[in-house]
């Protein structure tokens, strides 16, 4: 019943079994996001990370393991921002002077996310089959926590583009969470070799989304791990 659900949740197109036992969510041409929750679950013998799966239509399911590579990568890049939402959130942005905000980690997919139903301990969970992705389609992100979904959405928008921030932009200045990020992302990023420096989601209407990348995962395929030009606010 579990699975008829998601199936009508879904639409045929977000849910598509390929055989008995792998089932793949998502667009093969849209980007998927993992998003884990802090919590753990042993499954056939390894530690692994629980969280949401953001579909590239915005529909999110729940109870999601991540199975295979990078999973214990995720668990410490997790971690790490735990830990440092912890010691800097409230603490005030020396540039805009504006109160920090908690950031969470994200891990995209480009393309389907093979996915196996499995039940814990009587809980039923969707399995990311990791080792079945190319390493080259994911990649990790980190944001203020409740821009996630935007982010996934924007990435997913025909015409949103990356773009670096310089350092002398007027944008640090912004007394708004936007302000806010770009220093807060370098902040972590001096505190943790998981977590390197970021970049901007440039959408169409300009509306922007600062983001940081984490060190691994990072593939090359992902356009927006790599930003390719600079940003210049309108004046």
């Amino acid at each position: 019943m579990a699975a008829l659900a998601l199936l009508i949740l879904l639409g045929a197109r977000g849910l598509t079994p390929h055989n008995e036992h792998i089932q793949y969510l998502g667009s093969q041409n849209g980007y998927e996001a993992f998003v884990p929750n802090g919590q753990t679950v042993n499954y056939n013998g390894q530690t692994d990370p629980v969280g949401n799966l953001i579909l590239n239509n915005g529909t999110t399911v729940h109870d999601v393991i991540w199975n295979g590579q990078y999973a214990s990568t995720i668990i410490q890049n997790h971690n790490q921002i735990v830990q440092l939402n912890s010691q800097f959130v409230g603490q005030t942005d020396p540039v805009n002077n504006q109160p920090y905000v908690p950031l969470q980690d994200f891990y995209v997919i480009k393309g389907q996310v093979p996915v196996e139903q499995a039940t814990i301990n009587g809980q039923t969970y969707y399995v990311i089959e990791a080792d079945k992705i190319n390493p080259a389609n994911i990649a990790g992100f980190y944001t203020y926590d409740k821009w996630v979904p935007n982010s996934v959405a924007a990435m997913n928008m025909p015409g949103t583009i990356a773009a670096g921030l310089p350092g002398n932009s007027p944008v640090f200045d912004w007394s708004n969470i936007t302000g806010t990020l770009p220093y807060q992302i370098i902040l972590y990023h001096q505190h943790s070799l998981n977590l390197a420096g970021g970049g901007l989601l440039v959408l169409p209407n300009e509306t922007i989304i600062p983001y940081g990348i984490t060190s691994s995962p990072s593939g090359t395929a992902i356009s927006f791990d790599l930003p390719q030009q600079v940003y210049n606010p309108s004046s």
